[in-house]
């Protein structure tokens, strides 16, 4: 439906949208697998909002991400060899699209809000649970890089339940 008035169109569609037969079936698959949204920070500072993570148990535990290669981030933890990674929570959104380049930063994505300064890159203040890392390896996989990395440190708290990403927009678990 459009209304034509003065000055343009009014569409009740999305004028810009992917049409169905576009999209990517594999970012649609990926979609419908929940994922925690986290925060990776390394010295510099740097950081991104990752989904696309695993942590795997084993002497010594890793963490795993996919991430962008061409991003800050990626650029930081190459140099510094360290990062840290953050799960968020609910009321994290405005955090997550901010370092996901979603949300406007005005003075840099570490202006607003307060950080703990770690050997492995800022983490939020007051986060309850954060694990400090180093890179062993990375490589190329699918459009981003594969980067493995050994735990060195971990803090776990009593934090509540995870921010999730699914479909494309967060939830929360109830």
């Amino acid at each position: 439906m459009t209304t034509d008035e003065p000055g343009g169109r009014i569409h009740s569609t999305d004028p810009f949208a992917v049409p169905e037969t576009g999209k990517s079936q594999v970012r649609r698959l990926r979609g419908r697998f929940a994922a925690t949204v986290t925060l990776w920070t390394a010295p510099g500072p740097a950081g991104l909002t990752v989904s696309s993570a695993m942590i795997a148990d084993g002497d010594p535990g890793r963490v795993l991400g996919l991430i962008d290669e061409e991003s800050d981030f990626w650029e930081a933890v190459s140099a510094a060899g360290r990062f840290a990674v953050t799960p968020l929570a609910p009321d994290d959104r405005q955090l997550a699209d901010r370092f996901a380049g979603l949300f406007p930063a005005p003075g840099g994505l570490f202006a607003s809000g307060e950080w703990e300064q770690t050997a492995y890159g800022p983490v939020p203040a007051g986060a309850a649970t954060w694990a400090g890392c180093v890179l062993d390896s990375s490589r190329p996989c699918g459009w981003a890089v594969l980067l493995d990395g050994v735990i060195e440190r971990v803090r776990t708290g009593s934090g509540g339940p995870p921010l999730v990403h699914y479909r494309g927009r967060y939830t929360e678990l109830v």
